[in-house]
Formats: C-alpha cells, sequence, structure tokens
C-alpha cells in the first residue's frame, strides 16, 4: 500500500470503520514515537546534542517491529491513518515558523538565487536518481528532500508521486544520514573556505536537510551564522507548498482534470495561510512555540507509524542506488551554494 491510498474521508477515516478500527494502530504508533523521544533524550543527555533524530529513531524503531514480524495485523488501519493525517497538520503548521520579513531582509539577490539554487537542485537530484537506474517516484522523493527540506518535502512529496512505504523510508534513512554528515563537517569547511560567518550562515542554510540540523551545523560559528542559516533554511521551507503544487501538474493528468485537493492540498493552504498570519502579526508570540511542538510531536507519530508499516529487508534492497543517488545530489547542492556565493561576491 502507498501513501496516496491511506484516507477516504475529510479526517483520513474510510468510511464503515470505526474508531475500534483504528485505536490499536494510533497507539501502537503513539507510543514508538514516545520510544524514540526517551531515545533522543538520552543521547542528549549523555553526549549534549541529538546525533540521530527523533524522526529517524521512530522509523528505525517502528521498522525494526515491522521486520521481525512484531507489527500486527489490527494495528495496518491506525498506522496506515498516523501515517499520513498527523504529518498533514505538522506541514501545516510549519507555515507559522516562516517570517516573510525575515526574509526579506536578506536582500532580492540573495532570495532570487536561492530560489535557483534549489530549482536547479531539483533537477538535477531528478536527473542523476534517474540515471541511476531509480523509478521516478523514489527520483523524485531524493530531489525534494535534498533540495527542500529533507524529511518533511519526501513525506509530503510521497502521495503525490505514490512512492510506497518502503521507499519512503529507504530515502528518509539516508537522507538523514547524509544530514548527520553535513553537520559534523561543515564547521570545518567553512574556515578551510575562508568564508564570513554570515557566508557560512548562507552555505549551511541551502545545503543542511532539516532545521535543528542547520542550528547545529551553524553553532559552533557564531549568532550572525545562526541567523542567517535559519532564514536561508525557511526559505527553502517556504518552496515545498510550490513544489508539491509542480509535481501535482506534472503527475500526468491535464491540470483542469486534477482534483483541487490533489492540486492545492489543505494543509498546504494553512500553510500559506499561517505565514501570512504570522507576517502581519496576527499570531501571538506565545502561539509560535506552542504549534512548533505539537507539529514536532505529529511528525514523530507519522514517522513512528511509517516505520511500523515497512519491512527493512524490502527497503534495503535497493538501498545502494538510493544513496548514490542522495550523495551526489548533496554534493551537486553544496556545489550550486558555492556558485551562488561567488556571484553575490561572499566567497
Amino acid at each position: 500500500m502507498t501513501l496516496a491510498s491511506v484516507a477516504t474521508s475529510p479526517f483520513g477515516v474510510r468510511a464503515g470503520r470505526s474508531f475500534d478500527a483504528y485505536a490499536p494502530g494510533i497507539i501502537a504508533s503513539i507510543a514508538v514515537a514516545g520510544l524514540a523521544w526517551l531515545v533522543v533524550s538520552l543521547e542528549t543527555t549523555l553526549t549534549g546534542r541529538a546525533w540521530i533524530e527523533g524522526v529517524v529513531s521512530a522509523i528505525l524503531i517502528g521498522g525494526v517491529i515491522a521486520t521481525l514480524g512484531r507489527s500486527r495485523a489490527e494495528w495496518a488501519a491506525g498506522v496506515n491513518f498516523s501515517a499520513r493525517r498527523p504529518l498533514e497538520i505538522a506541514i501545516a503548521l510549519l507555515g507559522a515558523s516562516v517570517s516573510p520579513q525575515a526574509l526579506a531582509a536578506m536582500g532580492p539577490p540573495l532570495l532570487a538565487g536561492l530560489v535557483g539554487v534549489v530549482i536547479l537542485s531539483l533537477l538535477i537530484g531528478y536527473g542523476l536518481a534517474r540515471v541511476l537506474g531509480l523509478p521516478h517516484p523514489v527520483a523524485m522523493l531524493v530531489a525534494s528532500g535534498n533540495s527542500i527540506c529533507g524529511n518533511s518535502a519526501i513525506a509530503a512529496v510521497a502521495p503525490v508521486v505514490g512512492a510506497s512505504r518502503n521507499e519512503v523510508c529507504a530515502t528518509i534513512a539516508f537522507t538523514a544520514a547524509l544530514g548527520v554528515v553535513a553537520v559534523l563537517l561543515l564547521p570545518l569547511i567553512g574556515p578551510l573556505l575562508g568564508l564570513s560567518n554570515a557566508s557560512y550562515g548562507v552555505l549551511a542554510g541551502l545545503t543542511v536537510y532539516a532545521v535543528p540540523q542547520v542550528l547545529a551545523a551553524t553553532a559552533p560559528v557564531g549568532g550572525a551564522a545562526v541567523q542567517v542559516g535559519a532564514m536561508v533554511k525557511l526559505a527553502r521551507v517556504m518552496m515545498l507548498g510550490p513544489l508539491i503544487l509542480g509535481v501535482s501538474l506534472s503527475a500526468g493528468r491535464p491540470a483542469n482534470r486534477l482534483p483541487l485537493t490533489k492540486l492545492l492540498p489543505w494543509y498546504i493552504v494553512v500553510f500559506a495561510a499561517l505565514a501570512a498570519a504570522r507576517s502581519t502579526g496576527l499570531l501571538p508570540a506565545t502561539s509560535l512555540a506552542v504549534m512548533a511542538g505539537v507539529g514536532a510531536a505529529l511528525t514523530l507519530v507519522s514517522m513512528a507509524a511509517l516505520g511500523l508499516s515497512t519491512d527493512f529487508r524490502a527497503a534495503l534492497a535497493s538501498g545502494g542506488r538510493v544513496a548514490g543517488a542522495a550523495i551526489l545530489s548533496l554534493g551537486a547542492l553544496g556545489a550550486l551554494s558555492l556558485g551562488l556565493l561567488g556571484l553575490l561576491g561572499r566567497l
């Protein structure tokens, strides 16, 4: 079953099924998410940072359970529901973290260059994946995760392209591993290139996948790097909506025959509305942290459900090509980012 086949009602619940049919899977997904949270807390306590993100831990724990045959048939309905609906809500809430004023402060040349880098990265990443023999859905997952925002982009694009759970999990796993490598290497690369703190922030914001990873990669350099890196990263996040719209339009059917919910998913509409509300000051400052926390928790539950429905043996069957495509795509993104810094005279 693919992510696209989970839900039929506005709330993702199939007609004719009572909540009792969903409860076991939802509870199992929440339990795995809670265990992943404990793992991250232990990592942070022992080492000072979470080297393996919570979403990756949730997938790994859930996947081990599924691979060992411990995932029960009665969990299926609830797991399918949890793999999709909580993530859509989390993506919608992500709009509250976007501040157009902060993005505008970066200046039109950088913003225009950022859009160009993302588009080129998408095209190159997709092309490399296809050259390596990956099917269209997986190629889109690799390119989207690499160019936009890692796990969130992968999971958001998956229903549109009809990617299977195994394909999603394999792509997220390799993307997450590369993200950790980037966090470790970037603070060493910056001084070698003689980058200023602000320029290093641009490089980190363009190449690192997740917002927390951007903060981890820029914190050793200084406050200016953290602020610029976060703004650049959020600018990439803003392109998630246009990406999904573009993928929907290129799905092989005329645009006027695409259902409105496919052409413009509800969570992208809410994402844009929250971003606009944030920019006009309609969102209270106290609500931002709450929405960020709720979004993080829902993403964790969704990734736990994704793991519970995935047999890692099948996911790893094509892992070599996925890993190769992800590595080459990240290299291309890094080269494009340095090229942009050179064009802007920041290198």
